[in-house]
């Protein structure tokens, strides 16, 4: 099989802007060549490889290609900055993170990455028990997940664990834990989830009651939005307790339980290769989640 690097960044192009017009401006190409060029490279390796939806979606087979067109792309950008390293452009280094870590410890870990590198971040937030998915299909290069497992391609080494608290407001406490939490109150007490993925208060409430309970439920998809929340009393919450550290020292917090957590382990996935950007990126990430874990 001999796969031209046109054809891999036309794949690439293609998926990323959505349509093939789109990605022919990109590549400053027609969209006539943009089809021959996929058309091509679906023959070389005997499959379907992007369905023609709107956007365009890579198949199963396009997520395999896909993922070696932009590791092809991050070991051709590290060549021409070694080659050029003063006119060489910024580079996009696609992570993928959970909010509680993107609020709380990563952009200071990625300011610490040299500058020399000349990266431009692009961050997308997904849960821990989701992100791996991203890698997968070739659309991060790096990702904070929860699966220790390494994903096909990638390295995988250990971050540490997020230790989340049960917490609410001293007069949310007040209200529905009037004699201290147990199975009957926290049957009924409000709770907020940070979206449908999130199962830390239900995995909470199944430890502690020992049985399937439906309280009433608030959905606050944001991190800072969702401490917020807990903190004014629309139900308890699981806060991680490096986010929350200040409030519990001020009384704006107090446990439902006392040492009542849920320790969520984190693990540094990123591409195989021998790239110093991204080596630059994880010595960054480790540093950063080694304070803060």
């Amino acid at each position: 099989m001999d796969i031209e690097f046109a054809q891999l960044r036309t794949l690439a192009a293609v998926v990323d802007e959505g349509t093939f017009e789109a990605a022919a401006r990109t590549l400053h190409v027609t969209p006539s060549a943009v089809s021959q060029r996929i058309k091509a490279l679906e023959q070389q390796v005997g499959g379907v490889l992007v369905r023609r939806s709107k956007p365009v979606q890579a198949t199963e087979s396009g997520q395999v290609v896909l993922r070696l067109a932009k590791q092809v792309a991050r070991l051709e950008q590290d060549a021409l900055d070694a080659l050029a390293p003063t006119g060489a452009g910024p580079v996009t280094v696609t992570i993928v993170v959970n909010a509680d870590s993107l609020t709380t410890w990563m952009i200071p870990a990625l300011g610490r990455v040299d500058p020399r590198y000349r990266l431009q971040f692009d961050l997308r937030r997904e849960d821990e028990y989701h992100s791996a998915e991203l890698l997968r299909d070739g659309t991060a290069m790096a990702a904070v997940t929860s699966e220790p497992e390494a994903v096909q391609g990638c390295s995988v080494v250990k971050l540490g664990a997020m230790r989340y608290r049960a917490l609410c407001s001293p007069e949310f406490a007040g209200r529905w834990f009037p004699d201290g939490a147990d199975a009957e109150s926290l049957a009924s007490a409000p709770v907020v989830d940070f979206d449908r993925k999130d199962d830390l208060q239900t995995r909470f409430l199944r430890r502690v009651t020992r049985r399937r309970v439906t309280p009433p439920r608030h959905y606050v998809p944001g991190s800072s939005a969702y401490a917020d929340a807990v903190r004014h009393g629309l139900g308890w919450g699981m806060v991680p307790q490096v986010q929350a550290a200040a409030d519990l020292a001020a009384g704006a917090f107090v446990e439902v339980l006392p040492d009542a957590f849920i320790d969520v382990p984190l693990y540094w996935q990123r591409w195989k290769l021998d790239s110093p950007a991204l080596a630059a990126v994880t010595d960054a990430v480790r540093e950063g989640a080694r304070g803060a874990l």
